[in-house]
Protein backbone atom coordinates (compact mmCIF):
# COMPACT_ATOMS: atom_id res chain seq x y z
CA UNK A 1 0.00 0.00 0.00
CA UNK A 2 1.45 3.43 -0.95
CA UNK A 3 2.62 5.68 1.82
CA UNK A 4 0.70 8.97 2.18
CA UNK A 5 3.98 10.81 1.62
CA UNK A 6 4.48 9.14 -1.78
CA UNK A 7 2.71 11.87 -3.72
CA UNK A 8 4.87 11.58 -6.82
CA UNK A 9 5.01 8.94 -9.48
CA UNK A 10 8.13 6.82 -9.23
CA UNK A 11 10.81 7.73 -11.75
CA UNK A 12 12.88 5.28 -13.74
CA UNK A 13 16.30 4.58 -12.23
CA UNK A 14 18.96 7.11 -13.13
CA UNK A 15 22.22 5.76 -14.58
CA UNK A 16 25.18 6.41 -12.29
CA UNK A 17 26.91 8.69 -14.82
CA UNK A 18 23.83 10.98 -14.85
CA UNK A 19 23.72 11.58 -11.08
CA UNK A 20 26.50 14.21 -10.99
CA UNK A 21 25.07 15.98 -14.05
CA UNK A 22 21.60 16.13 -12.56
CA UNK A 23 22.96 17.46 -9.25
CA UNK A 24 24.99 20.15 -11.07
CA UNK A 25 22.01 21.22 -13.22
CA UNK A 26 19.81 21.52 -10.11
CA UNK A 27 22.60 23.44 -8.34
CA UNK A 28 22.94 25.90 -11.25
CA UNK A 29 19.17 26.44 -11.42
CA UNK A 30 19.13 27.16 -7.67
CA UNK A 31 21.98 29.65 -8.11
CA UNK A 32 20.03 31.48 -10.83
CA UNK A 33 16.91 31.60 -8.67
CA UNK A 34 18.92 32.79 -5.67
CA UNK A 35 20.64 35.49 -7.75
CA UNK A 36 17.26 36.78 -8.92
CA UNK A 37 15.91 36.75 -5.38
CA UNK A 38 18.97 38.51 -3.93
CA UNK A 39 18.87 41.14 -6.67
CA UNK A 40 15.18 41.82 -6.00
CA UNK A 41 15.68 42.04 -2.22
CA UNK A 42 18.66 44.39 -2.58
CA UNK A 43 16.81 46.60 -5.05
CA UNK A 44 13.82 46.81 -2.75
CA UNK A 45 15.99 47.47 0.30
CA UNK A 46 18.18 50.17 -1.28
CA UNK A 47 15.72 51.86 -3.62
CA UNK A 48 12.23 50.72 -2.49
CA UNK A 49 11.32 49.51 -5.99
CA UNK A 50 10.78 46.10 -7.53
CA UNK A 51 12.66 44.83 -10.56
CA UNK A 52 9.57 45.41 -12.71
CA UNK A 53 9.28 48.98 -11.43
CA UNK A 54 12.96 49.62 -12.19
CA UNK A 55 12.53 48.21 -15.70
CA UNK A 56 9.63 50.63 -16.20
CA UNK A 57 11.71 53.58 -14.97
CA UNK A 58 14.63 52.62 -17.20
CA UNK A 59 12.36 52.25 -20.21
CA UNK A 60 11.01 55.76 -19.65
CA UNK A 61 14.51 57.10 -19.06
CA UNK A 62 15.86 55.57 -22.28
CA UNK A 63 12.84 56.18 -24.54
CA UNK A 64 11.20 59.24 -22.99
CA UNK A 65 7.54 59.72 -22.05
CA UNK A 66 5.15 57.18 -23.56
CA UNK A 67 1.73 55.60 -23.05
CA UNK A 68 1.48 52.63 -20.69
CA UNK A 69 0.73 50.24 -23.59
CA UNK A 70 4.10 51.11 -25.12
CA UNK A 71 5.85 50.64 -21.75
CA UNK A 72 4.25 47.18 -21.50
CA UNK A 73 5.79 46.22 -24.86
CA UNK A 74 9.21 47.56 -23.82
CA UNK A 75 9.34 45.65 -20.55
CA UNK A 76 7.58 42.50 -21.82
CA UNK A 77 4.52 42.53 -19.54
CA UNK A 78 0.78 42.66 -20.09
CA UNK A 79 -0.85 46.13 -20.22
CA UNK A 80 -2.88 45.25 -17.10
CA UNK A 81 0.36 44.46 -15.24
CA UNK A 82 2.02 47.73 -16.26
CA UNK A 83 -0.97 49.68 -14.92
CA UNK A 84 -0.25 48.36 -11.42
CA UNK A 85 3.46 49.08 -11.81
CA UNK A 86 2.72 52.67 -12.86
CA UNK A 87 0.24 53.10 -9.99
CA UNK A 88 2.92 52.12 -7.46
CA UNK A 89 5.59 54.29 -9.11
CA UNK A 90 3.19 57.23 -9.13
CA UNK A 91 2.44 56.74 -5.41
CA UNK A 92 6.21 56.85 -4.78
CA UNK A 93 6.53 60.08 -6.76
CA UNK A 94 8.74 58.52 -9.44
CA UNK A 95 6.41 58.92 -12.45
CA UNK A 96 3.43 61.04 -13.36
CA UNK A 97 0.54 60.62 -15.75
CA UNK A 98 0.15 63.48 -18.21
CA UNK A 99 -2.79 64.23 -20.51
CA UNK A 100 -0.94 66.32 -23.05
CA UNK A 101 -2.46 65.36 -26.37
CA UNK A 102 -5.53 66.97 -27.93
CA UNK A 103 -7.29 63.65 -27.23
CA UNK A 104 -7.64 63.83 -23.43
CA UNK A 105 -8.08 60.05 -23.29
CA UNK A 106 -4.41 59.54 -24.21
CA UNK A 107 -2.32 59.41 -21.05
CA UNK A 108 1.45 59.63 -21.29
CA UNK A 109 3.69 58.43 -18.47
CA UNK A 110 6.80 60.43 -17.71
CA UNK A 111 9.53 60.41 -15.10
CA UNK A 112 9.56 62.90 -12.27
CA UNK A 113 12.96 64.33 -11.25
CA UNK A 114 13.12 61.65 -8.50
CA UNK A 115 12.35 58.94 -11.05
CA UNK A 116 15.04 60.25 -13.38
CA UNK A 117 17.56 60.29 -10.53
CA UNK A 118 16.75 56.69 -9.59
CA UNK A 119 16.97 55.54 -13.23
CA UNK A 120 20.42 57.16 -13.46
CA UNK A 121 21.73 55.66 -10.20
CA UNK A 122 20.09 52.26 -9.75
CA UNK A 123 22.00 49.09 -10.61
CA UNK A 124 21.31 47.60 -14.04
CA UNK A 125 18.49 45.06 -14.02
CA UNK A 126 19.51 41.41 -13.82
CA UNK A 127 17.80 40.94 -17.19
CA UNK A 128 20.27 43.45 -18.67
CA UNK A 129 23.23 41.50 -17.28
CA UNK A 130 21.88 38.35 -18.92
CA UNK A 131 21.31 40.12 -22.24
CA UNK A 132 24.83 41.56 -22.16
CA UNK A 133 26.26 38.11 -21.45
CA UNK A 134 24.22 36.48 -24.21
CA UNK A 135 25.42 39.07 -26.73
CA UNK A 136 28.99 37.95 -26.07
CA UNK A 137 28.21 34.36 -27.09
CA UNK A 138 28.32 32.82 -30.52
CA UNK A 139 25.04 31.93 -32.20
CA UNK A 140 25.80 28.24 -31.62
CA UNK A 141 26.34 28.79 -27.88
CA UNK A 142 23.16 30.86 -27.57
CA UNK A 143 21.18 28.17 -29.44
CA UNK A 144 22.49 25.50 -27.02
CA UNK A 145 21.31 27.56 -24.06
CA UNK A 146 17.94 28.11 -25.68
CA UNK A 147 17.50 24.38 -26.37
CA UNK A 148 18.40 23.57 -22.77
CA UNK A 149 16.00 26.15 -21.36
CA UNK A 150 13.20 24.97 -23.63
CA UNK A 151 13.79 21.39 -22.47
CA UNK A 152 13.57 22.54 -18.83
CA UNK A 153 10.36 24.49 -19.38
CA UNK A 154 8.84 21.44 -21.10
CA UNK A 155 9.88 19.20 -18.17
CA UNK A 156 8.09 21.58 -15.83
CA UNK A 157 5.15 21.84 -18.25
CA UNK A 158 5.41 25.64 -18.22
CA UNK A 159 6.29 26.30 -21.85
CA UNK A 160 2.86 27.90 -22.43
CA UNK A 161 2.89 29.97 -19.25
CA UNK A 162 2.61 33.71 -19.92
CA UNK A 163 5.54 35.66 -18.49
CA UNK A 164 4.58 38.60 -16.29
Amino acid sequence: MPNEHDSHVSSPPVPDEMQPLIREIIHQIRRLMQAGSLYTKELNKKHQVSAAQLNCLLSLYEEGPMPSSQIARHIFVKPSTVTGIIDRLEQKGLVQRIRSSPDRRVITIELTPSGKYLAEHAPPPIQQKIMDGLRSLSVVEAEKILRGLKALTQMLDVQDLEVE
